[in-house]
Formats: C-alpha cells, structure tokens, sequence
C-alpha cells in the first residue's frame, strides 16, 4: 500500500497515524489516571511492574522519553500511557509525540519500504541495506531502553 505512494504522502499518513495512535494512548492515560481513584482493576494495571518503571523513566526523562520511545518496540505505548497517567503538560508532550512520531515514520518510509521493496521488488541488496540499519536502530533502542531503567 505505501509502497506505491509517493515518499512524502507515505511519510505523511504514517506520520498522522503514529500521532493519533500516540496521542490516543497519552488520552487514556489521562483517563486511566483519574478512574484508578474509582477502580479496582484500573489500579492493578497501574501497579504493574513494567508500568512503574516506565512511569519512573518518564518522570526522570520527561518529553525526552517520549521522543526518544520511537525508536524502540514494544515501549512506545508505555511512555505514551505513562505520560498521560503522569499528567505531562501537553506543552511538553506535544512537541515530544510530533518529533518522535516524525523520527518513527522516517524509519518506516525509508527502512520499512526498503525492506519491502526488497522482498517484492527482486532487489535483494536492499535488504542486506535495510537489515543493517534495522540493526543499528534496534541497538540505539537498547541503549535508550537500558538508560530508560
């Protein structure tokens, strides 16, 4: 699908779903926040092991952490929910979530069509290209990620 989009319109709509998906997550946390003084279940899934530590990270890093979540797997939505149940005043989180969600659609327009293309394009040395720098991102995602906790 994006595949056949020109760079820029590809980059765009990941670019607005990566922050309405984000920005959806920071929402819930903010209502997650308040029903926590209400709910049982809310408050276990608040306590949890990896949510306190996220939450931690955030409250250390701040909109930093934010930004820098694109760069890994499996925490973006975290830090995003974590900043919500933080309350993290939009004037910090706004920025954070437009640059870190424009870091993440660059790596997938680039990198992520690249591999595509590989795949299906009979070009096989993309993807020796696209695995490399697959492999030097999720390495500066480990480091972020072991700085994080």
């Amino acid at each position: 699908m994006f595949e056949d989009l020109p760079v820029a319109v590809a980059f765009g709509l990941l670019w607005l779903i990566g922050t309405l998906r984000a920005g959806a997550t920071y929402a819930l946390g903010r209502g997650a926040r308040g029903a926590s003084d209400r709910g049982e279940r809310v408050r276990e899934l608040l306590a949890r092991p990896g949510m306190v530590r996220t939450e931690a990270a955030v409250q250390r890093f701040g909109a930093p952490a934010v930004t820098l979540c694109f760069l890994t797997v499996g925490v973006q939505t975290a830090v995003n929910l974590a900043a919500g149940v933080l309350r993290m005043p939009l004037v910090h989180y706004v920025p954070a979530l437009l640059l870190g969600t424009a870091i993440w659609a660059t790596i997938y327009v680039t990198v992520g069509l690249a591999v595509l293309s590989a795949v299906w394009g009979g070009r096989p040395w993309l993807l020796v290209v696209a695995v490399a720098v697959v492999g030097v991102v999720a390495l500066a995602a480990r480091a972020v990620r072991r700085r994080l906790t």
